[in-house]
């Protein structure tokens, strides 16, 4: 069992001048709150942290990551709160324990690669700090060293979770010695008849071959010595799982795998590293094709070695692995071999999914002498663009970074993602717009009576929940032209003597829309008609002959008749043409106001029929493009009619300007319907006139003659704010 002192000591060893004493009060609290309990061993409680802390010495971590290695297990299994351990520890352990506290929370019940390699992603990207991981990583291999004291079933999961979560995270961060013991560990226990047959035959073996081993690494010390080079020199077996995974992966038995040992030259430099390996390659013959440099091509985990498998004495191969110290430190502690911590500063870390990052954390602690500035470099967290949260059933789902509650609604289930109206996260009630973080527990609510809204489209960030969003909106607004098109088509209909709905009951206009137009059926002939992309007119030529669509002969009477009607009461014919469709609502918009003259645009408008803008119009960047439909002023009409139109005047602020910018209006042959004035403080006057103008043309002329009073400033056709939104007046 390790003891305090020794713990305190090996730190005190790498870290002189460091603050031990949050360690020794760590250990005094973590005594007191796991008095009692015991391990399924047997032994007292307190020996398990103390071993992960020792476990964490050996990656030389700093006192507060120690010290919360004592701490680890306090919040989870006793009746220790993070507010208490705060209030005695500060922020940052707190932290630190409370990112161990959430990861222990996670069960790991499915076994499938992708499932796996989530469950990976996500315990990074919940740790903001990345020595929560390495803490975890000590606690883990310590459970490992002592799972013989659990029931078998317990063994297989715990190894199983092991060799599929823990081994590789070891291995993404480098740390070499620890992914190798948790493999083997986990090894064990996998596969424990395998196992005990190649420990067995790899003792026999290095008994066996100790003479041979030794004899080795005497010929290449002497032939390093020979050239002037100083490295150190050591052999060693293989991993017992490398071994086993060479075995199953080539098929072949253990007789077959020569170079079970690896030898190791460590020198000081790069530049030794290559002519130690011409000295092993002038010594004995290289096998082709065994030779890989990883100090050119680093690996995603910042390793470098150089590799090379020869033909040594006696035909044997063997397999020699060259390096630097520092590169040996880093083979072994990965990204803990360059970390710099200093007291308060909260550490995390970044990564491409692949770390390719820790290739560049090197050269960044080279150039960087400020730790501060080092750990800034670092922010962002290990998956900046993901997050992994669970369903209340445990599952696990992977999200976009930003990605919101509604995200999580449509991945359930598009039904639930078009019905959301909340949801709970980790037990409490959050808005749809609620980012998610790694780790959440989410809980979507819905009601039968809500739909998506184009707001939603603001805020998702998965392309699942945009595209349903998007297929709601786009089948709701098709419902509601369908709405309009039959009404547009049993008006028409009936101006011709015909019952719509009779015919469609029987079926002749699902039969015309497929005939005649290759549509879908019947709805899609109405969807066309309410959008304007069909005219009923169309509709109706392929039911009735020509002469019955002529327009009727108008009898002399008739004639007579029409012109005593009082047409400035009666003729409310719209001057807009609708194109493809007759008798329909025209509104104009009061944002724009458009004049006859002016370059048109119109859009559907569902139930209030079709509103008409100017072409330059700010509102139209806010109308849905399906909507629009083509629109052009009734040259054909000769009756003239007359629209209000908007004037703003600034001029001096003068007696009897007023009076002259009237008459200059009455010049024009307009009448001022309504008008007001405001005077700014320059003492200047702003006065906008409402008139009744026949066109753009009539509009015109009347600004150009108020351009003309002398003390007019400017004059402009003037339009409300876009922002006042889209009233419009309305004509038939």
């Amino acid at each position: 069992m390790v003891r305090l002192e020794e713990i305190i000591e090996k730190v005190s060893g790498y870290s002189p001048g460091a603050d031990l004493e949050v360690i020794r009060k760590a250990y005094v609290f973590s005594g007191v709150v796991h008095q009692g309990q015991t391990r399924m061993s047997g032994e007292p409680y307190l020996i398990h942290p103390l071993e992960v802390a020792d476990i964490l010495t050996g990656l030389k971590m700093d006192p507060q990551s120690v010290a919360t290695g004592l701490l680890h297990d306090t919040v989870e299994d006793t009746h220790t709160t993070i507010e208490k351990i705060e209030d005695a520890f500060g922020p940052e352990v707190a932290g630190l324990v409370d990112g161990l506290t959430k990861i222990s929370r996670i069960t790991f019940e499915k076994k499938e690669d992708r499932e796996a390699e989530n469950f990976r992603k996500m315990i990074l990207a919940m740790s903001k700090d990345i020595r929560v991981i390495l803490i975890k990583l000590a606690d883990r291999l310590h459970n490992m060293r002592t799972l013989g004291a659990l029931p078998p079933e317990r063994q297989k999961k715990i190894a199983r979770e092991t060799f599929d979560i823990y081994a590789p995270i070891a291995n993404r961060l480098g740390i070499g010695w620890i992914k190798t013991e948790l493999e083997d560990l986990s090894f064990k226990y996998l596969e424990p008849e395998r196992h005990a047959m190649l420990a067995e035959r790899i003792a026999r073996e290095w008994d066996v071959k100790h003479d041979y081993i030794e004899k080795i690494k005497g010929i290449i010390e002497a032939k390093l010595k020979e050239h002037g080079v100083a490295g150190e020199v050591s052999g060693r077996p293989k991993q017992l799982y490398s071994i086993y995974k060479k075995m199953r992966d080539q098929d072949v038995e253990f007789e077959n795998i020569y170079d079970i040992i690896a030898y190791r030259v460590i020198v000081k430099s790069v530049k030794e590293c290559y002519e130690v390996l011409g000295i092993i390659h002038s010594t004995w013959r290289p096998v082709p094709g065994r030779f890989k440099d990883y100090i050119a091509l680093t690996k995603g985990n910042m390793y470098q070695s150089l590799h090379t498998t020869v033909v040594g004495p006696y035909g044997v191969r063997m397999e020699v692995q060259i390096r630097t110290e520092e590169m040996h430190r880093i083979a072994d502690y990965g990204i803990a071999a360059h970390w710099k911590y200093k007291e308060g500063g909260a550490i995390d870390s970044k990564d491409d999914k692949r770390f390719a990052w820790l290739r560049q954390l090197l050269e960044w602690h080279k150039e960087l002498k400020d730790s501060d500035e080092f750990m800034d470099s670092l922010r962002g967290g290990l998956f900046p663009e993901e997050v992994f949260v669970f369903t209340p059933k445990g599952d696990i789902k992977e999200f976009p970074a930003g990605a919101s509650a509604v995200d999580f609604a449509y991945s359930i289930h598009t039904d639930v993602g078009n019905r959301c109206t909340g949801a709970k996260v980790n037990g409490r009630m959050v808005p749809l717009k609620y980012k998610l973080r790694s780790g959440d527990v989410v809980e979507i609510i819905t009601s039968q009576n809500h739909h998506p809204s184009k707001d939603w489209l603001s805020f998702v960030a998965s392309s699942r929940a945009k595209t349903r969003i998007r297929h709601w909106i786009k089948t709701d607004e098709r419902q509601l032209s369908i709405t309009l098109g039959k009404e547009l088509c049993e008006r028409e209909f009936g101006k011709h003597g015909l019952e719509f709905g009779r015919m469609w009951k029987a079926g002749d206009i699902e039969r015309i829309a497929r005939d005649a137009f290759g549509l879908s059926g019947a709805e899609s002939i109405l969807a066309g008609i309410g959008y304007g992309k069909i005219s009923v007119q169309q509709l109706l030529g392929k039911i009735l002959p020509p002469e019955k669509l002529a327009p009727k002969k108008v009898s002399a009477f008739q004639k007579v008749l029409d012109k005593f009607k009082p047409l400035a009461k009666t003729d409310r014919k719209s001057p807009v043409v609708v194109k493809g469709i007759d008798d329909v609502m025209v509104k104009f918009a009061r944002c724009c106001n458009p004049l006859p003259g002016d370059e048109i645009v119109g859009f559907i408008t569902h139930g209030q029929g079709v509103t008409v803008h100017s072409a330059g119009c700010p509102s139209l960047m806010q109308i849905d493009k399906d909507r629009r439909i083509d629109v052009a002023w009734d040259r054909g009409k000769k009756e003239k009619t007359t629209r209000p139109a908007r004037i703003e005047v600034v001029c001096r602020n003068e007696k009897g300007l007023l009076a002259d910018m009237s008459n200059a209006i009455k010049a024009a042959d307009a009448n001022i319907t309504d008008f007001h004035i405001k005077i700014t403080p320059e003492n200047k006057a702003v006065c906008n006139f409402e008139v009744e103008v026949m066109d753009a043309a009539h509009l015109k002329n009347i600004i150009k003659l108020l351009g003309k009073v002398k003390k007019v400033l400017k004059v402009q056709r003037a339009v409300r704010d876009a922002s006042a939104g889209g009233e419009a007046e309305g004509t038939h």
